[in-house]
């Protein structure tokens, strides 16, 4: 993982714009089911009715709510109401809440507490409530029994004066004061029993000494205390909206601006949220791309600059698949980490506070949902993990079958070895297969079980929210929030696990890739490099050359010394892996000797850049390898901003101008992928010519005439001779014919110089050139060479 954020590091400024456009994205993303609840709660259940207190009322309605408040709170509700200026369909006076009020936060807080509890038992009273209905009931008959007894103790005072101030027998006064009070009394009764009943509950409080009403109101909320606050809220609704009928505002065009204002917002916000997912999608898309486009550049240019020896250690094919397969799941995972990974934890936390606002009752819901998820990750991935590295080099191997059947296609055939090689891909491919299947059928799991958590929290988040609301605990509107909040979190770890699947198997590719690119070239330029002297001829010097190649055991070269001069031919002949390629590979620095030195001109070839180094040579390989293009381009690869005479004069030297002319487009003819619609002698005098066409000071010709024909190999050789004769030319040849007329001929046995000399001498002087000599030429033409030597 630290491999992968070390190749975004070069790209940290675009991966904090997205971060930011990413919590823009989540803020939005978060703030829907918000909106979702408002619109269930406030737009539907209150009709719109978002305000803790009213923000205008009725004179009456206003006036009651006061008698259900404290006598020393009373002033505060008072001050905080203006009269309207505005017209309502009403006779009555409306009061508004003062502007200064609605900006106070700490003002409308204060407010909304001292109203909750009376504009919960006003509603009770005006809807006529079971509650309130009972307690009416109460108020009345206990106001007409204290009523009634205040009269009838008056009446028996009345009635007691008018008796002493009458001069009437005693027991006649008390018989007619009796019946007529028992009269009065029950008339009187009547008469209050009559006016009590057409008196409103209002009006009951309103008869109440302040201290008396005080004491009954508090004994009210005391029983009050136990509802929630959901319960306080919605009666506060309810109250403020009978309030604004009774002034005359349509509800039903409230509720409705209410909600639509509210979609509106909504759509705003998705709209938002749909430019920010765009822009994340597109700079990860960025990021991505050009961290495949420079892990790619990179990698092509450690491996151009690799010697043998590094090639030795990477095969082609796993060269081929960190270049195009590894680098592409980097980058798909980079684009990945960038739109989901950042994303997830953002929505998470946020997912989590708002849940916290929302219901902290239910959070223990969503702890069992992420800790389901994170035990079945763990549990699928501890199977799974090993078997990614297996995958990488099975992909590997694969690809080295098929390169190798593809390129050896005429020699399967002849050998009719296809069954053979169709098992072995068969093989490879099934290997690749099985291990793929395995992978994929466990990851299988990973979804199903996923979607069943996740529709278990929410059938569980339904159970337990349902009995929350029927409680009055919960609104309906903070159950699908709090169902979508969930939802957002556990997608989000399931975003991570999903990436997960995916990071296993990049982070492998990312460590191959970083392989190459930390591999240790072992030739390199020197720090201050030198330059070749001017106006040389490019004379090559061996002092005492050994080597090994890395990791052998034993020197394949030991202990060389020769010089190759300008105007001269120096050829190397030997028995098959006696080290003739290996000696000419020294020179373009394609490995650095163990020991000794390699001069051209006096400079040893380590102190001046590889690049001007090889500027000398001309280099013709064992093996002609042609590019792509047309002939034209192949022939002056080596000097592209060469002439046309340059290049028509090269293929004549290299006796490639015969078959150029029977092509229609002669030097613009095609060449196919690796010279496959050319011959192998066509290719060698292409890659004759395109080192002549080079103009360079040495060349070096590594067993390249192999596959002309002799009269060819003679007519070239003459002609090259003619172009060669102020430059220094080397030849690593297995024919003798070849090399008859080198000045310098250098035999090697077992890496080491057992015989030097023109090929007269050696016949003589050195036995292993002899019989080199004796397998291909006539005995005639030995003995005709032996007596010119004598």
């Amino acid at each position: 993982m630290s491999k992968l954020f070390k190749f975004m590091k070069p790209y940290a400024g675009v991966v904090a714009a997205i971060l930011c456009v990413l919590v823009v994205q989540a803020y939005c993303d978060l703030s829907l089911p918000t909106y979702t609840s408002d619109i269930v709660n406030v737009g539907i259940q209150q009709n719109g009715i978002d305000e803790k207190i009213p923000e205008q009322v009725g004179e009456e309605d206003l006036e009651h709510l006061l008698l259900l408040v404290p006598e020393k709170d009373q002033s505060t509700v008072k001050n905080a109401y203006t009269k309207s200026s505005k017209k309502y369909d009403t006779k009555q006076k409306v009061w508004q809440l003062k502007s200064s009020v609605k900006t106070d936060e700490n003002k409308m807080n204060k407010l909304s507490n001292l109203l909750a509890k009376p504009m919960l038992l006003a509603e009770g009273f005006n809807s006529g409530s079971d509650m309130s209905k009972k307690m009416e009931i109460q108020m009345k008959d206990q106001m007409k029994q204290q009523m009634k007894a205040q009269m009838k103790s008056q009446m028996q005072d009345a009635s007691q004066a008018a008796l002493s101030s009458q001069a009437q027998p005693e027991e006649a006064k008390q018989t007619a004061n009796a019946s007529q009070a028992a009269s009065q009394l029950k008339k009187s009764e009547k008469e209050i029993d009559k006016k009590i009943d057409k008196m409103s509950i209002y009006d009951i409080f309103g008869q109440m000494k302040g201290a008396q009403r005080e004491e009954l109101v508090k004994k009210i909320e005391k029983k009050m205390d136990k509802f929630p606050d959901s319960m306080l809220d919605q009666a506060a609704s309810t109250y403020i909206k009978g309030a604004y009928k009774h002034i005359g505002i349509d509800m039903d065009k409230y509720e409705t601006h209410y909600i639509l204002n509210t979609g509106a917002k909504m759509l705003a916000l998705a709209a938002l949220g749909m430019i920010a997912s765009i822009i994340v999608g597109l700079m990860a898309s960025r990021v991505g791309a050009a961290i495949g486009r420079g892990l790619r550049r990179d990698v092509f240019r450690k491996v151009v600059g690799f010697s043998n020896g590094e090639f030795d250690k990477f095969s082609t094919a796993s060269l081929i698949t960190r270049s195009t397969n590894d680098i592409q799941q980097i980058q798909l995972l980079t684009v990945m980490i960038l739109r989901m990974v950042l994303y997830a934890p953002i929505m998470a936390i946020g997912g989590i506070t708002k849940v916290f606002h929302t219901n902290v009752d239910m959070s223990w819901i969503i702890a069992l949902a992420v800790g389901l998820i994170v035990l079945v990750v763990a549990v699928l991935f501890f199977v799974v993990m090993p078997k990614f590295k297996i995958v990488q080099d099975l992909v590997d191997r694969l690809n080295l079958v098929s390169r190798e059947i593809l390129t050896g296609l005429p020699v399967i055939r002849a050998f009719s070895t296809e069954k053979h090689e169709e098992k072995r891909f068969d093989e490879a491919n099934k290997n690749l297969t099985k291990t793929n299947l395995f992978v994929n059928r466990v990851m299988t799991f990973m979804m199903p079980t996923m979607m069943l958590i996740m529709n278990c929290i929410t059938v569980l988040i339904v159970w337990i929210g349902g009995y929350s609301v029927n409680d009055g605990a919960m609104q309906v509107g903070d159950m699908m929030a709090f169902i979508q909040y969930t939802m957002q979190i556990i997608m989000a770890f399931l975003m991570i696990c999903m990436i997960s699947v995916m990071l296993p198997r990049a982070a492998v590719s990312a460590t191959r890739v970083d392989e190459v690119l930390k591999s240790e070239t072992k030739i390199n330029d020197p720090e201050t490099p030198r330059t070749f002297a001017k106006n040389e001829k490019g004379e090559v010097a061996f002092e005492h050359v050994s080597f090994r190649y890395p990791g052998a055991e034993e020197d394949v070269l030991h202990d060389l010394s020769f010089t190759a001069k300008p105007g001269e031919t120096t050829a190397f002949i030997g028995s098959t892996g006696s080290g003739k390629s290996t000696l000419v590979n020294l020179i373009p620095r394609f490995y650095d000797v163990t020991e000794g030195k390699i001069t051209i001109d006096g400079t040893d070839i380590r102190e001046v850049s590889q690049h001007d180094l090889r500027a000398r040579l001309g280099y013709v390989p064992q093996k002609g390898i042609l590019f792509s293009g047309d002939i034209a381009s192949n022939i002056m690869y080596g000097n592209p901003d060469g002439s046309e005479e340059e290049m028509i004069e090269a293929a004549g030297i290299a006796q490639a101008q015969e078959f150029i002319d029977t092509k229609k487009k002669k030097y613009r003819s095609p060449i196919s992928q690796g010279g496959s619609n050319v011959s192998g002698g066509q290719k060698q005098r292409l890659s004759i010519a395109r080192a002549i066409a080079k103009h360079p000071d040495v060349y070096i010709f590594d067993d390249s005439f192999s596959a002309l024909d002799y009269k060819t190999d003679a007519v070239l050789r003459k002609e090259l001779k003619a172009k060669t004769k102020d430059s220094t030319v080397m030849i690593v040849a297995q024919r003798i014919s070849t090399i008859l007329h080198a000045e310098q001929i250098i035999v090697l046995d077992d890496g080491q110089i057992v015989g030097k000399g023109t090929h007269k001498e050696l016949l003589k002087s050195c036995e292993a050139y002899y019989q080199i000599a004796s397998s291909q030429l006539s005995e005639k033409e030995l003995e005709a060479d032996m007596k010119e030597v004598d």
